[in-house]
């Protein structure tokens, strides 16, 4: 993937040149869980601002998604709150209003406008507000998120103001083998068959979910394992 990356990142400093300068460039990045959108999206953004002339400030921000998570306070606040917390990382277990608006926020004049946007604390296991600046230097912002582009409300509002919208590919056995390696390395699980179970029973539905429910992507990219990024993609 790193191929594409770069040349995707050339093309995204070409397509800054010709955005007015007061115009920010939205690129948001979706795909499947495990399909390497982080790692792709941190490639991406590192590789257009290595292309700024230096003693510039960086030109692209990258911001994710899971700063609109609910937090848990929220989830308790729901009508079922075990299912909540079961299926946290659902579409409806997120802020899509705030999401929305944040994405409104970025149409605004871009030589003077911050916009603040959540980051997701895995210390505190919730979001932390207001914790990431847009400035307005960031005349590229790349947004990396299962639910970046749905085509539902009140979603697609933001989805429709983006001026792209990315998909990562990943074959569903793939995805399914990258998922249980994460939940295990990273403590989430204790064992193989405790990820696999939660992999079927949340990560892969809301994947399927995002490809049955997104606006049309105006790009598919392939997500596949290269000596370069193969072991960031889980």
């Amino acid at each position: 993937m790193d191929r594409i990356t770069t040349e995707l990142a050339a093309a995204l400093v070409a397509q800054l040149r010709q955005t007015p300068p007061d115009t920010r460039l939205i690129v948001g990045v979706a795909g499947s869980p495990a399909s390497g959108k982080s790692s792709f999206c941190h490639r991406l953004v590192s590789l257009v601002n290595d292309s700024a002339v230096p003693g510039d400030p960086a030109p692209a921000v990258l911001v994710g998604l899971d700063g609109w998570h609910l937090s848990r306070a929220q989830l308790d606040a729901l009508p079922d709150p075990r299912l909540a917390h079961e299926r946290r990382g659902a579409h409806w277990t997120f802020d899509g209003p705030g999401y929305v608006a944040f994405v409104q926020a970025l149409r605004g004049p871009a030589a003077t406008v911050v916009v603040k946007a959540p980051t997701f604390s895995h210390a505190l296991k919730d979001p932390a507000p207001d914790a990431l600046a847009v400035h307005p230097h960031h005349r590229l912002v790349v947004i990396e998120g299962l639910y970046a582009f749905l085509a539902i409300e009140p979603w697609r509002v933001a989805a429709e103001l983006l001026d792209e919208r990315w998909f990562l590919r990943v074959e569903e056995a793939e995805a399914l083998r990258r998922l249980v390696k994460r939940h295990v390395e990273t403590g989430i699980c204790p064992d193989e068959e405790t990820a696999r179970q939660r992999a079927e029973g949340n990560d892969i539905p809301n994947g399927k979910f995002v490809v049955e429910n997104m606006l049309e992507p105006t790009r598919f990219i392939e997500s596949i394992d290269d000596p370069v990024m193969a072991h960031e993609l889980v």
